[in-house]
């Protein structure tokens, strides 16, 4: 560890970009260091999280139940509004039944593991989230990649195992740096084809896509074929913790043995009424969605015009390939000076020879904010001679 200067060295240069602290709310402008820069690298992605009624529930939860559970949701950590929450995340999604975790993380960490062992296959996309590679790491089960968004590939590795073999497939809807879609109408098909259990981890397509934003697989129309939905209150639900929801048997048996769910305490009061209201909101407000996918829209027709390397997003997730591990610091440092905050994505995030900055919208962005981001972005990447 002690040969490990990585971080040392970019501070020597003066463009260490990670752990800033903010002093204010996350909004599409922020305040750090007493000064005020427009806020391009948040998953916010309705911009709910400074919305009064939320901040009211949170306060009136705390008010009624205290700051913590003290527990985990197995003994003595499960509140009312955890059942509530629960209740109202499984109808929205037509599932039987919800498990709240108190991370998004430790919900695919979990899960992966309790529902495989020895002589199943989890399959996954080589540019799934870190906590889809912890949770295939921790399992017992032969696990096998194929190549990122590629069906053919994809039909390949399910082709070499056995018909009746338990196979688990595992993929983002929305991949995170990146910001490109799963197919999952062509995986709920080859699925079918090869008898494989499908898991989505929505955690950047909920409040995105689909109808009142349940989501990528509601957005291709397969929410009732995917067994396992996963999703995370930190992006458009405006707080922190996770979920899975499947059918009835399945919960029931990952209640008993999700390590991580019975041995992690519960989500907070504050947090579980912070989602219910945000889940509320979200759903009597679908112009928030519509004023985010103009937003994206509008963006993503300003890079491409100005002949940004963007691959093949069509999400609110913009990257802008660098590929130069310096320059992308160099980079998210000048824009820093230029009042945007962005954030820069290096290896393992991506592949090395992929570093990117990541630009992430906002249904609160106004274009005004979006065509400064814009022209100062374009400004440093021909400064750095990128462009």
């Amino acid at each position: 560890m002690t040969r490990y200067t990585a971080p040392q060295e970019a501070r020597a240069k003066g463009i260490y970009p990670y752990f800033t602290p903010i002093s204010s709310e996350q909004n599409t402008e922020v305040f750090v260091k007493d000064r005020k820069v427009l806020m391009f690298g948040s998953n916010s992605y309705l911009g709910l999280t400074n919305h009064p009624k939320i901040k009211e529930a949170a306060k009136a939860a705390i008010d009624k139940y205290g700051t913590g559970c003290a527990g985990s949701p197995f003994l003595n950590g499960t509140l009312d509004i955890h059942i509530q929450l629960q209740d109202e995340l499984a109808e929205f999604l037509g599932k039987d039944g919800v498990m709240l975790f108190s991370a998004g993380f430790l919900a695919n960490a979990g899960v992966i593991p309790c529902i495989t062992g020895r002589n199943d296959y989890v399959i996954y996309d080589e540019r799934d989230h870190a906590s889809i590679m912890d949770g295939k790491q921790m399992t017992f089960a032969k696990t096998i990649k194929y190549k990122h968004n590629n069906m053919e590939d994809f039909e390949r590795v399910l082709q070499q195992f056995p018909v009746d073999a338990s196979k688990l497939v595992v993929t983002d809807g929305v991949f995170s740096m990146e910001g490109d879609v799963a197919h999952i109408d062509k995986m709920v098909e080859l699925c079918n084809k090869y008898q494989a259990t499908l898991m989505v981890d929505e955690a950047h397509g909920l409040g995105v896509f689909g109808r009142e934003g349940r989501g990528t697989c509601d957005h291709f129309n397969q929410l009732p074929n995917v067994e396992l939905v996963m999703g995370t209150f930190s992006k458009s639900l405006a707080s922190v913790g996770g979920f899975i929801a499947s059918d009835a048997d399945t919960i029931n048996w990952m209640k008993h043995n999700v390590r991580p769910y019975i041995f992690t305490a519960s989500i907070t009061p504050a947090s579980t009424a912070s989602v219910l209201a945000a889940l509320h909101i979200m759903r009597s407000e679908p112009e928030r969605n519509a004023k985010l996918w103009e937003n994206t829209h509008y963006a993503l027709k300003s890079f491409r015009d100005l002949g940004f390397e963007i691959g093949n997003t069509e999400t609110p997730i913009i990257p802008l390939f660098i590929r130069d591990n310096d320059k992308t610091f160099m980079l998210t440092h000048m824009l820093f000076e230029e009042g945007v905050f962005v954030t820069p994505v290096i290896a393992p995030a991506v592949p090395s020879e992929d570093t990117l900055i990541r630009v992430a919208l906002m249904a609160t962005h106004t274009h005004q904010q979006i065509d400064y981001a814009v022209e100062k972005i374009y400004k440093c990447f021909k400064q750095l001679e990128i462009l």
